[in-house]
């Protein structure tokens, strides 16, 4: 009775404008718990950039569909990514994360694009900015998060970091600048040798296109008619150089000349997954090896201890983040099209938020992986064998 007399009295002496705001919240709380899904529509058109072409009649089509379901799914989880990272940011000046550290926020719509445009049994390798694509291929915020502060409950076992993440059909993560395109083109001769309906996505950024075992594995690829979907992620700045700079061509869908490519807005996920959708059909079909460009953008700098301004103006940052940001871009279509509410999408930032929070408590929490496992992992299904550890005498077991 005390208490309602006090809140009762608290509004008073508050006065009308008080009274007035704590209805207006009231009201806005039933209004959005009064609305259903019935309220919305199923699905939208939108209008998608037009790709730039090399060596192909058509392209893919500049319309797509958007349901309500996926817009939701894709929001969801761009925000987990952009979230992810600037946890990873936060944790890494906290010298809680230490090493090389590449986060990925203003690239969302790269991975989430491409995933949502192919089949879990398809493949996917990359370079080291990683940690996108790790979730996007399934793995856990709180494994990637202990991945990358060195636990025992991290992907790799807290053994390999912000570089070196796997999990299925998922194979980094790799650190050797442009070393996963040969690699990538392997995997597609797997796919063809065992007769199975799948591809690779090889992933390389615009500062390893010039490196000349990218060619190579083109023309292999090319002979060979291997299913590899090559992906240029260009981001403008290979480490702290502009492309401009780097590059007599920055046309990288053109660098594989005998093999078809195409330039696709990778800052919008409508645009990558049709263009995903369009390259996979081709190499599925039997044509052989495709290239996609994806102008994309990064806000960080290249790594951690890149702060990512010299180079660059905070201005041209600003820019691209008012104008071309992939998550603004979907939320203001779906929006606009009645695909979802701006309290809907709140909601999902609340949960994504507190998810993020939770997977952070969990990667300072977990315990470092034993001294005693540092030789296991080697091989995968070999029996036991010792590894000589810092001098003779000290020996590691190494198991599978």
């Amino acid at each position: 009775m005390r208490k309602m007399l006090l809140a009762a009295i608290s509004r008073v002496l508050q006065g009308p404008a008080a009274t007035a705001a704590a209805a207006g919240r009231t009201a806005s709380r039933v209004m959005v718990a009064s609305r259903n899904y019935t309220d919305f529509a199923n699905e939208a058109t939108f209008e998608i950039k037009k790709c730039d072409l090399h060596r192909l009649e058509e392209g893919p089509s500049t319309t797509a569909v958007l349901t309500r379901e996926e817009g939701l799914h894709y929001y969801k989880t761009m925000q987990t990514i952009r979230r992810m990272e600037l946890k990873s940011d936060q944790l890494y000046k906290q010298k809680i994360i230490r090493g090389f550290c590449h986060l990925y926020d203003g690239q969302e719509a790269c991975c989430v694009g491409l995933e949502v445009a192919i089949k879990p049994t398809d493949h996917v390798i990359t370079a080291y900015r990683v940690h996108g694509f790790a979730y996007a291929r399934g793995v856990p915020v709180r494994t990637i998060l202990a991945e990358l502060t060195g636990r025992k409950g991290g992907c790799a076992k807290g053994k390999g970091g912000s570089m070196h993440m796997y999990t299925k059909n998922f194979y980094g993560g790799n650190g050797i600048v442009g070393a996963q395109v040969p690699l990538g083109a392997g995997i597609a001769l797997a796919c063809k040798y065992f007769g199975k309906n799948e591809v690779c996505l090889t992933l390389y950024g615009d500062g390893a296109a010039n490196q000349g075992q990218i060619f190579e594995t083109y023309n292999m690829a090319a002979l060979w008619k291997l299913p590899c979907v090559f992906i240029c992620e260009n981001n403008r700045y290979g480490m702290g150089t502009s492309v401009e700079r780097a590059a007599a061509s920055t046309d990288y869908y053109k660098r594989g000349d005998f093999i078809p490519g195409l330039r696709v807005d990778g800052m919008d996920v409508l645009s990558v997954r049709e263009a995903t959708k369009f390259a996979t059909e081709y190499c599925r079909a039997g044509k052989g090896p495709i290239l996609m460009e994806l102008q994309t953008y990064r806000y960080h700098g290249h790594s951690m201890s890149d702060p990512g301004i010299s180079y660059r103006t905070r201005e041209e940052i600003q820019e691209v983040r008012s104008k071309s940001d992939p998550i603004t871009l979907l939320k203001d279509r779906m929006i606009n099209n009645n695909l979802a509410s701006i309290e809907e999408l709140k909601e999902i930032d609340v949960a994504v938020r507190k998810e993020i929070e939770e997977a952070a408590q969990f990667a300072t929490t977990d315990p470092e992986p034993p001294l005693e496992e540092l030789g296991h992992h080697i091989y995968f299904n070999e029996p036991p064998f010792e590894v000589r550890g810092p001098n003779q005498w000290i020996k590691y077991k190494s198991v599978s």
